[in-house]
Order: C-alpha cells, then sequence, then structure tokens
C-alpha cells in the first residue's frame, strides 16, 4: 500500500463525520425493518437428528 494519504482538512472531516451517521441511521433502520420482517413472517423450525 503507499505511504501517502489525501489532505482532506477540517471541512473533508466534518463532511465524512456526517457521512457516517447518515450511513449508521441508514443502517439501523435498515436492520430495524429486517427483523420486524423475520418476528412478523418467520419462524424458527428445529431441525430433526
Amino acid at each position: 500500500m503507499s505511504e501517502y494519504k489525501l489532505k482532506t482538512g477540517k471541512i473533508g472531516e466534518k463532511v465524512v463525520e456526517a457521512y457516517q451517521k447518515i450511513e449508521d441511521a441508514v443502517v439501523s433502520g435498515y436492520k430495524r425493518i429486517e427483523e420486524g420482517f423475520v418476528d412478523t413472517f418467520l419462524e424458527k423450525v428445529e431441525e430433526d437428528e
């Protein structure tokens, strides 16, 4: 890998932080929807051994 890194500055860092917060909110919302679907429409089946 390269030993260079892009200098983003303070504004770039704030943009990345804001994007991360948005991404975290979207992912957690998706997880809640998925868990609700699983709880509502699917049931756990035990395998016979």
